[in-house]
């Protein structure tokens, strides 16, 4: 059980896979503008991720290992996470319009957000049994939420602050991205 919470907790604050692997910007700097779709983009994230570990580990270690055809993993992980964000998409648009709309083309661009794919493949390079693929899923979700609704809530804070003309926009949000992972580093000496 210790070892399922370190794993856990090491994915989603020392190994947050967008402020130190640096998978997922697209999204991260995209939809961190406010924080309600902020949230809304890291739930979905949340559920494809965890989605996508469950059935490529299942695909990974009873189809493509058994017939000895390893070389179609990455081909076949896309696959698998294009159709759960086409679902996840149907369901937005059809019980959450205003996510939906407030989302927009990013939530298809989870389709090739890296991070998912990353975790997905990850989970199988490091051998994790099927808890600890779950349990590495989850903390690396939960690590994308809280990156991009802690940037949504500064970006929300500094919108109306006096930032010199050069920083305004993009360049101060890459600061503040940076400065974000330079706070995070400093848990690598917790664990």
């Amino acid at each position: 059980m210790k070892e399922l919470v370190l794993i856990g907790l090491g994915a989603a604050l020392i190994n947050n896979v967008v402020l130190s692997q640096f998978l997922g910007l697209c999204p991260f700097l995209g939809v961190s503008k406010k924080i309600k779709t902020a949230s809304g983009m890291g739930i979905a994230v949340i559920f494809v991720i965890m989605i996508s570990s469950a059935i490529t580990y299942g695909i990974q270690y009873y189809l493509l290992v058994p017939y000895d055809v390893q070389y179609l993993q990455t081909i076949v992980f896309i696959l698998v996470i294009a159709c759960l964000v086409q679902l996840v998409e149907m369901f937005l648009k059809k019980y959450s319009k205003p996510l939906y709309n407030a989302l927009g083309v990013y939530l298809p661009l989870i389709t090739t957000n890296c991070a998912v794919l990353g975790i997905a493949i990850t989970n199988v390079q490091k051998a994790y049994n099927f808890g600890e693929s779950m349990m590495n899923s989850l903390g690396t979700s939960l690590g994308f939420t809280i990156a991009i609704v802690i940037l949504a809530g500064i970006r929300e804070k500094s919108e109306h602050n006096d930032v010199p003309k050069a920083f305004k926009g993009m360049p101060i949000v890459l600061i503040s991205a940076g400065l974000m992972a330079m706070a995070f580093s400093g848990f690598a000496g917790l664990f």
